[in-house]
């Protein structure tokens, strides 16, 4: 069984296996989350990402998609790219999925590490502009109904994920996932 849990803090500074960066589609740096994690991992990160560039990702990674790179000079190991969608109310639904397969497709890439322990930031909450709580319930409910399974030719016992670790920058951020995880927990 997976635990879920919640710390405000630096997600720079998580002693996990996978640190999800919420990335921009370049793969190359940017603000925010992306920024620190690309300052604080060094320039090992930024030569796998730009290998990527090189051979898969030469029009950078779309939304919803997730990537793995080395983690540098990180205390995790690898560091799980994902690019999350601006917010526009207009195209809600669209959208929502869209953050909802960053999620679900970070677990998948970093089960196939075969990670046990993965911190991820609040994806498109930050300059993106989705709104935090329905960012947080998004979150939420998505890892909570993802478990990832093994990989062909594994067993089920030979892939664990132990904790889904949400890492939030702030009071602010951390009471709105806080007030969405009561929220799950009293419906189930």
């Amino acid at each position: 069984m997976t635990r879920i849990t919640l710390v405000e803090g630096d997600i720079t500074e998580q002693q996990v296996d996978v640190v999800v960066n919420a990335a921009n589609s370049s793969l190359l740096g940017g603000g925010g989350v992306d920024g620190a994690i690309h300052r604080k991992g060094g320039p090992e990160i930024l030569a796998d990402c730009r290998r990527l560039r090189a051979s898969h990702y030469g029009k950078g990674l779309g939304t919803g998609q997730a990537v793995a790179t080395t983690g540098g000079r990180l205390a995790a190991r690898w560091v799980v790219h994902t690019v999350g969608p601006v917010y526009l109310a207009e195209d809600y639904e669209r959208r929502a999925e869209l953050l909802a397969s960053c999620y679900r497709e970070s677990l998948r890439v970093a089960a196939g590490l075969g990670a046990r322990t993965v911190a991820f930031p609040a994806v498109s909450a930050g300059v993106y502009g989705w709104p935090l709580d329905d960012a947080a319930r998004i979150a939420l409910t998505t890892v909570s109904e993802s478990e990832p399974g093994p990989v062909k030719g594994e067993r089920a016992s030979d892939r664990v994920l132990e904790e889904i670790r949400f890492v939030l920058f702030g009071a602010e951020s951390y009471g709105a996932f806080e007030r969405a995880w009561q929220e799950l927990e009293r419906r189930d």
